[in-house]
């Protein structure tokens, strides 16, 4: 099912000689150009809002990333590339749009797309907005401001982390609140953000919807760890991507880097899907019993995941690099979404400054 645009975005569907998927267009077609990379359980449709606020000099691309959206379904993720199959996606259908630089925009695991597009392709990039990103060490099983793994195996990271109430939601279709992880649930809780409920709130969720789901999509695949909770990174799926398993090297690439860009870093006061105790990291629920065993907190403790951003940023800094921090008062993890004007102020005042 194609999911309807906003007056003043079109959608087309473009291949290149990796992906054929949907790509959301807006702004004038010689416009300086915006590359937008949405996050995980969602699609180009949730930065629509955004795209058409966009000042008119500017031209909004926006594609359905592989394993989500409308992008081709026999393609799968490969984590055991971490983020480099987003990378080599995005960079191909620039390339097949004839773009040599552009704008980098990236919310949560769009964020560490970004991450990744900053240390391995600079000088495509004129400037990188962070909008809600995730830490540039992953999601899950580290446990200090410098990446440091929990574990050797990195068990709490990856495919085993997915709730299964919330992965039988998505296999049923379930559009309800019955529950506190059904589909609906989590977006209300952990995205948006209460009291927000968006206007689109039925076309995010039918985005949510149009995610790849098995052992290759979501959840993803997992190995028996003797490590609480059990699990280890698989090797196929976004979840399993995002393990600080497949970071490597990520850190130092990012700050020998060159050109440094500059960096909006610019995130919601209130998000609790990234922050220091991230609703989802198993050092938060650990101690509900979820899982039996937890060996607490001094063992498991809690990712740090905005400390590790902002270190990683600093440290940018500190190498020749330069980023401003903006925290959007009120908001959740989408503050483009939930406090468009905050947000697109602070955006929109961003890239003119690169011109």
């Amino acid at each position: 099912m194609s999911i309807p645009t906003l007056t003043g975005v079109t959608a087309q569907t473009v291949t290149t000689d990796r992906l054929t998927t949907r790509v959301l267009f807006s702004g004038p077609a010689d416009g300086i150009p915006v590359l937008f990379i949405h996050g995980n359980f969602s699609s180009a449709t949730w930065w629509e809002e955004t795209m058409v606020a966009l000042p008119p000099k500017f031209r909004a691309i926006t594609p359905d990333q592989r394993g989500l959206g409308e992008s081709d379904p026999a393609l799968k993720i490969n984590a055991e590339h971490g983020m480099g199959d987003f990378v080599d996606d995005a960079i191909a259908l620039m390339d097949h749009l004839g773009y040599d630089r552009f704008h980098l925009v990236g919310n949560s695991l769009g964020g560490l797309v970004a991450w990744w597009m900053m240390a391995d392709t600079p000088e495509r990039l004129i400037s990188v907005t962070l909008a809600g990103p995730g830490s540039p060490f992953g999601f899950g099983g580290t446990k200090d401001a410098h990446g440091t793994p929990t574990y050797d195996d990195y068990a709490g990271s990856g495919g085993g982390l997915a709730n299964p109430v919330l992965y039988q939601g998505l296999l049923e279709g379930d559009r309800s609140t019955d529950s506190p992880f059904s589909p609906r649930s989590a977006l209300r809780l952990l995205v948006w953000g209460p009291p927000f409920v968006p206007d689109r709130e039925e076309a995010f969720l039918d985005a949510m919807f149009q995610i790849r789901l098995g052992e290759t999509g979501m959840p993803g695949d997992k190995v028996s760890s003797p490590n609480w909770p059990y699990a280890a990174p698989g090797k196929w799926g976004p979840l399993n991507a995002m393990s600080p398993k497949y970071i490597g090297n990520l850190i130092d690439r990012i700050l020998a880097a060159e050109p440094k860009v500059q960096v909006l870093w610019i995130y919601g006061a209130d998000d609790v899907a990234v922050s220091n105790s991230a609703a989802s990291d198993p050092g938060t629920w650990g101690p509900t019993g979820r899982i039996p065993g937890y060996p607490g907190r001094e063992e498991y403790p809690q990712q740090p995941m905005m400390d590790q951003i902002r270190t990683t940023l600093d440290d940018y800094s500190k190498r020749g690099g330069a980023y401003e921090e903006v925290a959007v008062e009120g908001s959740g993890h989408v503050p483009f979404m939930s406090h468009p004007d905050e947000f697109n102020r602070a955006f929109h005042g961003f890239l003119e400054e690169q011109e």
